[in-house]
């Protein structure tokens, strides 16, 4: 069976037993209810071949300190002692409220504390009211349902969730999709992270840090550590994240539970207003972050933090308070490692505004110049378009380093993409393309070539910025005269004007060049020039295509004339 379907068939399957919940339940809060059961659906496969010997061991065991002892005979980091399984609950419909609520408190601190995130409690309770409870424990418990990693994989299991939230999100009216993002996508900047790093993918035993400061239900650490161990099984990619909605906190959570690996390096909470990761650094950093979502419910942390200066993550500056994307970025550069330590990469998705947005000396643009003149930015991605579930905008991967190759020293590459992709079959809401896999590989050589092309553009930091100047010009008074002060020629306000000279050229010959011969009695007020950065990334692979000639045109409007009269001619008779 290949992936896509038996994702289809598994997703399929679980949206159906959520119609089973039709009447008590809107569309809408479907979610609060099959996403646990999904997540406790998902544990009780994993334990069923151990259950007994776990709950055997219980019995036997008189001491305080069991969980050592119970995870080891359940081969994982997580048990239940409850003798019940969703299977024998069905058992006794009379008590399957109080079965069912002993069942989860047999599972271990940790995996309670997973399930406490979706607030379940009260759902029980109203399912068993309205005899919900036993009818949709029964659906879960179909051999169609079985979700042990044996027959859905990690990898799987993501996608699924994934497009159950996306369902349950468009019956909510909400942006479907907003917590995760296309596998391609991953796949292609985890290929462009590791595409440098050959100590990483030919060393043995080699352990690497990764984190996402926005890391939903956790595809993107689930994606880079799947892609690592196919590139190099003994290295170990240990998987750090954060996120503020309990519902995707949990839902990742529980995957890196079941993978075996340690689920307390993903935490829970506003990464902007309280990041948990303080003072960690990593190898590797890669995210997603929500583009166009404002950070006033942040503000005084952030302002509070941008104080600190450089002691913070937001000495740079801070972007206009409609739109948090930059300060992900500014928390991703703030967690990689010293060079002396080995350095870091990250790689992080946005639309086109930080690209451009601010004048110079705002805060977008003094977050690009920190970022430029300290030599950090690799490489910028344009993506196709329509890749995401919830916009159809313009997309780009950033690709940031302190650490770059001798040949990228203060080099920028930026690769147009755009037209890389094959069109879905079908929409998946906006997504309708997909960025196939020799795509994939061809977007990963650009950026490994280092070469101009067609699709690629290399330039030096510098050509990204700019001065901006003030020109004044001379007032005068009503005989014409200069109007002085202290000697000084004094401004006309009213014939203000500025200037953006690129830092590549000589500011004096930009101004006796493009200004002096048209305004002689111009200056240049050097107190008020201001640096500014922006990257008008279009512009270098803009295209010119000549207009249709105008006997086409001709042609064309004639015909339509034609077409006019015939339907006229029509509605007439």
């Amino acid at each position: 069976m290949s992936t896509s379907i038996n994702i289809n068939e598994k997703a399929n399957l679980i949206w159906a037993i959520a119609d089973k919940l039709t009447g008590p339940y809107k569309p809408h809060e479907y979610g609060e209810v099959i996403l646990p059961l999904t997540v406790i659906r998902r544990f009780d496969c994993i334990l069923e071949k151990t259950k007994e010997a776990v709950v055997q061991k219980n019995k036997e065991l008189n001491i305080a300190v069991k969980d050592p002892l119970l995870r080891k005979v359940s081969g994982y980091s997580f048990y239940n002692i409850s003798p019940f399984t969703f299977g024998k609950l069905l058992d006794d419909p009379d008590n399957i409220e109080a079965n069912f609520r002993s069942y989860l408190n047999g599972f271990s601190e940790n995996v309670r504390n997973i399930i406490e995130r979706f607030k379940f409690d009260g759902q029980i309770s109203y399912l068993s009211e309205k005899n919900l409870l036993y009818i949709v424990l029964k659906e879960f418990t179909d051999p169609k349902a079985d979700l042990h990693p044996d027959k859905i994989s990690n990898i799987e299991m993501g996608y699924i969730f994934e497009e159950i939230i996306r369902r349950f999100s468009e019956a909510h009216n909400e942006d479907a999709g907003q917590h995760y993002t296309p596998r391609e996508v991953i796949e292609l900047m985890v290929n462009i992270l590791f595409a440098e790093d050959s100590g990483l993918l030919s060393g043995n035993a080699v352990a690497k840090t990764i984190y996402d400061p926005a890391c939903g239900t956790g595809g993107m650490l689930t994606v880079a550590e799947d892609r690592l161990r196919s590139l190099n099984s003994n290295a170990q990619l240990i998987c750090f994240g954060q996120e503020i909605n309990p519902q995707t906190y949990a839902i990742c959570k529980s995957d890196i539970l079941i993978k075996g690996a340690n689920a307390d390096y993903i935490k829970e909470g506003n990464t902007l207003s309280d990041d948990l990761f303080k003072d960690d650094k990593f190898d590797y950093i890669l995210s997603n972050p929500p583009f166009g979502r404002e950070w006033k419910n942040e503000k005084k942390a952030v302002e509070d933090e941008q104080k600190l200066g450089f002691a913070g993550r937001f000495g740079p500056g801070v972007p206009a308070i409609g739109d948090s994307q930059m300060l992900f970025l500014l928390t991703a550069i703030s967690k990689m490692k010293d060079i002396k330590d080995g350095g870091s990469r990250l790689a992080i998705i946005h639309n086109g505004s930080p690209l451009f947005t601010g004048d110079a000396g705002s805060g977008p643009s003094e977050i690009r110049r920190y970022i430029i003149e300290n030599d950090l930015l690799e490489a910028i991605v344009a993506l196709p378009n329509d890749l995401f579930y919830n916009t159809g905008i313009a997309t780009y991967i950033w690709v940031l380093s302190n650490k770059k190759a001798p040949h990228r020293k203060d080099k920028i590459q930026l690769i147009n993409a755009n037209g890389m992709y094959e069109k879905r079959r079908k929409s998946l809401g906006n997504k309708r393309n997909d960025i196939p896999k020799y795509h994939i590989e061809e977007i990963t050589r650009i950026y490994g070539d280092f070469k101009e092309n067609e699709f690629s553009k290399i330039f030096n930091n510098e050509k990204f910025g700019y001065a901006k100047i003030v020109v004044e010009r001379l007032l005068l008074d009503e005989d014409g005269k200069p109007v002085l002060k202290k000697g000084e020629k004094q401004p006309d306000t009213s014939l203000r004007d500025t200037e953006n000279v690129p830092l590549t050229e000589d500011i004096d010959t930009y101004f006796a060049r493009e200004v002096l011969p048209f305004v002689p009695d111009a200056w240049i007020d050097r107190n008020k020039t201001k640096i500014g950065y922006e990257i008008p990334f279009t512009r270098y692979f803009y295209k010119y295509t000549p207009p249709k000639p105008s006997s086409e045109i001709m042609a064309e409007i004639l015909e339509i004339e034609k077409e006019l009269d015939g339907s006229l001619k029509a509605v007439f008779e």
